[in-house]
């Protein structure tokens, strides 16, 4: 008897906007959050730019993405594009 096994996962998963695609294989994703300031409770808006592999062909600039955490493939690459949100 057969099993088929799902391979789960444990990493983050982040929703982003894709700003660069200027490289070989990898899309730089802007992602931004909120965060409360710890002193003053002001929300403040917070970015940071991630640089994911990417094996889909039909991703452009401005897309939104979701990109999931992964082993590092590189010394600044350690997520991937999974797929590409509408």
């Amino acid at each position: 008897m057969e099993t088929q096994l799902e391979k789960t996962y444990n990493g983050k998963t982040l929703t982003g906007v894709v700003v660069s695609t200027a490289m070989t294989k990898t899309v730089v994703v802007e992602v931004t959050y909120a965060r409360k300031h710890p002193l003053y409770k002001k929300a403040m808006k917070k970015t940071r730019h991630f640089s994911c592999h990417c094996e889909l062909s039909d991703i452009a600039k401005d897309d939104k993405v979701i990109i999931r955490e992964i082993k590092p493939m590189s010394k600044t690459k350690f997520f991937e594009v999974t797929e590409k949100i509408a």
